[in-house]
Parts: structure tokens; C-alpha cells; sequence
């Protein structure tokens, strides 16, 4: 046996697919993090620094993020399609994921530190941006999230792996909310803030990008199947549409987006002009949010072992959505306990609602290819990652669109006005009604969702 042979037969000793290792689970999860700074703190600071420095309308900051999810849109499925058709599987993603670290980090930075110009050349240069993040952002998450299926490939260990990504998430939004906002209040609220933000927040996004794309060494190529591209488009577009499991989680997660689009555009706005609480108040409820988010993570995986994946994202999504509506009883007299304690109960929800779709995620891309023998984490996770896109691109764009026909008055230099009383049932009705309503109709999908662990590990399969 030659040293190459030696060398992969260790790593395949040292892997074990049914229990990853904590040093394979950690490195893997730090990933996360990075995912978790990209996607909110640009859904939450881009319309904030359009509309307090940069002097824009909501409605074409929604805009231009609109632009750019449908276009990330097509950069997920061309990611998706090109790690699936190729036999060395894992090599590829890696090399995607190093491709996508590298052009997040550095168009993110670029993002917050737009040149200081006005007029259409600025919207030129934020365009453009958007755009190179948006790619950044593909070639990393869709790799990423693909490599699931394949690290744990039970139906208990990817719970138990993706409880890691929970924690690392928790990790990551913090990052993204309260450090995020504290670098901003650093520059007063001014453009200075954002440039400082953007490059602290850059170096954390490239670190854990390069600690997921280092540490995901150890996992050697999957075992091969019949490769996807022997399926037309067509044939594999009906063959996922009558995965019912798949559908059903897709559209659930759909809404979610959806909702937390619309919350997190208008969740910073809300916090400044109705409840009065400044970046200071977004800091402490993040903090307090995702510490119980990840306090609360290793009961979430005892709980989904004892009562199953699906009984617990129920149970997430109704307390998350009741927060969500409590909203509506607060305005500038909100008391801290208030604030912190709905960051507590949001943090729970929201690690179970994180933890058990992530877990579910792979369960559906095993069960389809029991049913049709084709390995095909690729486009499942790009398909995954579109459905992401669109929820954000229509949460950013309706919500804009309505601050801006109910009278949103937009600002420079992080200065604050008086808002209209439209303006502010427009931020009550998107930081509690809609973000609400939405995750109702995403329960009463989950309610027939028919995949449990006897259909993964064991003979069953859903009718």
C-alpha cells in the first residue's frame, strides 16, 4: 500500500460518519458563524445605513437587496448543480467554500464602507457590491451546507452535529446584532461606525470561514452514487416536488424567511423610532437573545431525541411567533425586563426553530435518495438556500415598499425625526403583525410533516 493509500485509509479510521467528532463538530460550526454574520447584519444595518447616513429611501434599500437575493438566486443553483456533478465531491466544496471566503469578507467590508458620494454613482458602487457579496455569500453557504448529509450520517448524529451550527449561530447573530451595533454607536451612529463595523466583522466572517474549510479536512469523499447529471432538469424538478417531506419543509422555511426578513428590516428601524431605545437597547436585546439561544441548545437536542424533530419545531415556532406578536403592547416606555425578557423567550424559540430544521434538512435529502437512488446534497442545499433568498428578497422589498408609502422619512448622518403615525403602525405592523401571521402559516404546514426517525434509520418511508 503507497503512502497516499496509508494516509486515506487513516483519515477514514479517524472519521466516523455516526458520532463526528467534537474537534470536527466545532471547526465545522464555526462556520456558522460567519453565515450568521453575513446574512443579518446586512439585513439589519444595510437599510439602517441607507435610510440614517446615506440619506436613501426604505423602499430602494429593499430594493437593492431584492436585486441582489434574485440574483444570488441563480449563483445558488449554478453552485449547487457544479458540486453535485463532479465525483470528488468534498474537494470541490472545500475549494468553493475557500472561493466563497474570500469575496464574502472582502465585500462585506466594502459594503460599509461605500465611498462618501451621492447620487447615482453611489447606488452604482452599493449595487455592485451587493452583487460580489451576494456570490461571496453562495459560494460559501451552499458547499456548506451540502457537507451535512455526509459529516453525520445517522439520523441522531446530525441532530447532534447541527446543534453545534445552533450554538455557532447564536454566536453569530450576536455578533451581527450587538457587536454590530456597538461599533456603529462607536462612530455615533455616522458612517464612520458602519467602516469600522464592516472591517471588525470582515475578519471575524473570514476566520471562520477558513476554520470550516480547514477543519472539514478530515472528511474523506462520500461514498458514490449515480451521479445527478444523468437526470434531466425536468426529471429531477418532479422527482423533488413529489419528495412530500422535502416540499413541506421548503415552504414551511419559506414563510419563516420570509418573516424574519420582514422583522429584521424593520426590527432596527422599530427600535429606534418607537421604542426609543437606540443601538444600545438592539445590543442588549441580541445579547440577551442569543445567549438563551445558546444556553438553551443541548435541551433542545435532548428534547428533539425524547420527542422528535418534528414535535419540537412546533413547539419553537409557536413560542417564537407568540414574541413576535407581543410586540404590539410596547412603545417608548418599554421597561428593561420587557426588552430582555422577550430577547430570552426569542432566543429559546428561535435556537429550537434553527436546530430542528437543520437537522431536518438532511433527513429529507436521505429519504430522497432512498426513493430515487440519487445522491444530490448539492441541489438540495442550493434549492435550500433559493428558498432563503426569495424570503428575503420578498420580506425586504414589501417591508420597504410599505415604509415608504406609509411616510417613512429617511435621514443622514444617523440623525433622527419624528415619524408620522402611518410610519409607525408601519414598523409595529413589521416587527410584530406580519413576522406573526407568517409563522402561523408555516406551523399549520409543519402539522403534516410525516418524517420521523423510523422512516430514516429504519425500514418505514412516508406514504
Amino acid at each position: 500500500m503507497d503512502s497516499t493509500a496509508i494516509a486515506a485509509a487513516s483519515k477514514t479510521t479517524a472519521f466516523d460518519p455516526h458520532s463526528p467528532g467534537f474537534g470536527l463538530c466545532i471547526s465545522y460550526g464555526l462556520g456558522t458563524i460567519a453565515i450568521a454574520v453575513l446574512l443579518h447584519t446586512v439585513t439589519t444595518f444595510f437599510p439602517a445605513l441607507m435610510t440614517t447616513v446615506l440619506g436613501q429611501s426604505p423602499a430602494l434599500a429593499g430594493l437593492l437587496l431584492t436585486l441582489s437575493k434574485l440574483y444570488d438566486i441563480v449563483v445558488d443553483l449554478f453552485v449547487g448543480n457544479r458540486i453535485d456533478r463532479t465525483e470528488a465531491r468534498m474537494k470541490t466544496r472545500r475549494r468553493t467554500m475557500l472561493a466563497g471566503s474570500v469575496l464574502g469578507a472582502v465585500s462585506f467590508f466594502l459594503l460599509f464602507s461605500p465611498p462618501d458620494i451621492d447620487g447615482p454613482w453611489l447606488i452604482i458602487i452599493l449595487s455592485a457590491t451587493l452583487l460580489l457579496y451576494s456570490t461571496g455569500y453562495s459560494l460559501f453557504a451552499v458547499p456548506y451546507v451540502a457537507m451535512g448529509p455526509d459529516i453525520a450520517r445517522s439520523y441522531d448524529g446530525r441532530t447532534r452535529l447541527m446543534a453545534f451550527r445552533t450554538f455557532f449561530s447564536a454566536i453569530g447573530q450576536m455578533g451581527a446584532l450587538a457587536g454590530a451595533a456597538w461599533l456603529v454607536e462607536m462612530g455615533d451612529g455616522g458612517l464612520e461606525g458602519y467602516r469600522l463595523m464592516g472591517a471588525v466583522l470582515a475578519v471575524v466572517i473570514f476566520a471562520t470561514q477558513l476554520s470550516a474549510w480547514a477543519g472539514t479536512r478530515v472528511v474523506p469523499e462520500p461514498v458514490p452514487h449515480p451521479p445527478s447529471e444523468r437526470i434531466g432538469f425536468a426529471a429531477t424538478a418532479r422527482q423533488l416536488l413529489r419528495n412530500r417531506p422535502a416540499v413541506m419543509l421548503l415552504s414551511a422555511k419559506l414563510l419563516q424567511y420570509i418573516s424574519l426578513a420582514v422583522n429584521i428590516s424593520s426590527g432596527l428601524l422599530f427600535k429606534l423610532n418607537v421604542l426609543q431605545i437606540g443601538y444600545d437597547g438592539q445590543a442588549q436585546l441580541s445579547i440577551a437573545q442569543n445567549i438563551a439561544m445558546g444556553v438553551c441548545t443541548p435541551l433542545w437536542l435532548m428534547a428533539g431525541k425524547r420527542f422528535g424533530k418534528k414535535n419540537c419545531y412546533l413547539a419553537s415556532i409557536a413560542l417564537y411567533g407568540i414574541v413576535m406578536l407581543s410586540w404590539l403592547l410596547e412603545d417608548s416606555s418599554i421597561t428593561t425586563f420587557g426588552l430582555l425578557s422577550r430577547g430570552v423567550l426569542q432566543g429559546i424559540g428561535a435556537g429550537g426553530m434553527i436546530l430542528m430544521s437543520l437537522a431536518m434538512l438532511p433527513d429529507v435529502m436521505q429519504h430522497d435518495m432512498k426513493v430515487n437512488g440519487v445522491r444530490r446534497d448539492g441541489v438540495y442545499s442550493s434549492v435550500y438556500a433559493v428558498f432563503e433568498k426569495t424570503g428575503f428578497a420578498l420580506g425586504a422589498a414589501l417591508i420597504g415598499s410599505y415604509l415608504s408609502l406609509a411616510g417613512y422619512q429617511a435621514t443622514t448622518g444617523g440623525a433622527l425625526v419624528q415619524q408620522s403615525q402611518s410610519a409607525i403602525d408601519a414598523l409595529y405592523f413589521g416587527n410584530a403583525i406580519a413576522p406573526a401571521l407568517l409563522l402561523a402559516a408555516s406551523f399549520l404546514i409543519m402539522l403534516f410533516y410525516p418524517l420521523g426517525k423510523a422512516n430514516i434509520d429504519g425500514q418505514g418511508a412516508p406514504a
